[in-house]
């Protein structure tokens, strides 16, 4: 689909210049900077303007009841091993990880509907996809949980403490084979993804630095009953090493500074972040720049997200993203006053999974994809099948209470959109004496499906 195509779906003008006008702006800053609009939070904040909007994304106060109303899931223990020929034992542990995982991302969706201050989480789900993680292959959700509350804490400050952090997760340890990683024995997988994917991008280093940069991650092991990561200095190598052309008796902490502080990483991130706020293309240099400066040398994510957000790409026409499945979701689940934990978990679990979106489970090691992807024809239908439930669960009184005439443009302002194109609205205004499907209709419509 091109973009003009998108701006076809919206039904929001643009200034002169090319710029939204400052109620789309607005909205934005709430459904990517943020996690979408509860009821008449659009047009509040659109009263406050855009830069008070903004400011108040960027600096929550952390008293947060909804935070206080989703604390997390006690995950029992689970023992780890079985018997190599207890099939049954090794079944039933099986069965208990995806019980707790399926726990576990249904809570996080909840936590995110129900938050006030959304900054924080919309960065965890950022790093999530970052980071990639997959329960499927780390299979221990007191890991997966764990490492979610490492990128809550640590993804909105300096980036360098989070990817030492990272670095020796245990469930990236898990994930990425850091577990067997020994001296004489090196494993790659661990050092490649990290400079690849999480630190630097593709052609930033070279294969001899991916079997240096292996051996300084050697010795780290990760105890299940503790769920910590300790380092056998029997196993690690200490010798000096050759990274990206210095050479010092690298370990991890050693070598995430180096890789944090390479001229390839501020750019990498910025353009990692920039895809999910503004668009799939590249900022301009002179943009870029900005970022970068934004970012420091204290490797500020937050002073990094809020120059991506004040940019003047993040207000032009241009910027048109699809929204992911988990942003619409929670984006739905917000406006709707709903928790996931409300709806029938079947159903849910399915939904997600035919839309291609599972939290604790991307896909591989790179993440999630973005913009077209999620617009096929399957996701379309699952789309309007997750719709459907939302519909039938939710307190509908905001439309059921207006006369069949207004009832389109009711549902509108429940999903914080200031209209539907005309195309959309003739679809929807012979559902108007059916209000469940009215609603599932529109939260599939595309102008709820894309931010524009």
């Amino acid at each position: 689909m091109t973009r003009p195509a998108f701006r076809l779906l919206s039904a929001e003008p643009s200034t002169p210049g090319g710029a939204v006008s400052e109620h789309a702006a607005v909205r934005r800053l709430l459904q990517r900077v943020g996690l979408g609009a509860r009821p008449g939070e659009t047009d509040a904040a659109a009263r406050n303007g855009f830069d008070v909007t903004l400011t108040g994304l960027m600096s929550p106060a952390g008293r947060d009841a909804g935070v206080a109303a989703t604390p997390p899931p006690g995950l029992a223990p689970l023992e780890r091993r079985a018997g190599k020929n207890d099939a049954d034992a090794r079944t039933e542990q099986r069965q208990e990880a995806t019980k707790q995982t399926a726990q576990l991302g249904t809570w996080w969706l909840d936590r995110m509907a129900a938050v006030d201050e959304p900054l924080p989480e919309r960065m965890t789900w950022f790093w999530h996809g970052h980071f990639a993680t997959s329960a499927q292959k780390v299979r221990y959700p007191p890991l997966m949980l764990a490492q979610n509350e490492t990128l809550r804490r640590l993804g909105r400050g300096d980036f360098r403490t989070l990817a030492q952090a990272m670095i020796i997760d245990p469930a990236m340890l898990v994930w990425l084979d850091g577990g067997g990683n020994r001296v004489g024995r090196p494993n790659e997988n661990l050092a490649r993804e990290f400079m690849e994917l999480f630190t630097l991008g593709v052609g930033h280093y070279t294969e001899d630095d991916v079997r240096q940069a292996a051996r300084a991650l050697t010795g780290w092991r990760v105890d299940f009953r503790t769920g910590a990561a300790t380092q056998d200095p029997r196993d690690h190598d200490a010798a000096p090493k050759t990274v990206l052309g210095t050479t010092a008796p690298y370990d991890a902490a050693g070598l995430t500074d180096l890789l944090v502080t390479r001229p390839a990483s501020p750019t990498f991130l910025a353009g990692r972040i920039w895809r999910r706020l503004v668009s799939d293309t590249p900022p301009s240099t002179s943009t870029l720049d900005r970022l970068v400066a934004a970012y420091g040398p204290g490797h500020d994510v937050t002073a990094l997200v809020r120059a991506i957000a004040g940019s003047e790409e993040f207000r032009s026409a241009e910027s048109v993203l699809v929204r992911p499945p988990v942003d619409w979701l929670v984006g739905a689940l917000r406006a709707l006053r709903l928790t996931a934990s409300a709806l029938k978990q079947q159903t849910l679990t399915s939904g997600l999974r035919d839309l291609g979106q599972i939290p604790l489970r991307p896909p591989d090691v790179g993440g999630w994809p973005s913009g077209p992807p999620w617009l096929s024809t399957a996701a379309a239908l699952a789309r309007l099948q997750v719709a459907r439930e939302l519909a039938r669960t939710a307190d509908l009184s905001p439309i059921t209470d207006e006369p069949r005439p207004g009832r389109v443009e009711a549902t509108a302002a429940l999903l914080g959109l200031d209209g539907f194109g005309s195309r959309t609205t003739s679809a929807l205004a012979p559902l108007a004496g059916r209000p469940p499907d009215l609603v599932a209709a529109a939260l599939a419509s595309p102008e709820n499906t894309v931010s524009a």
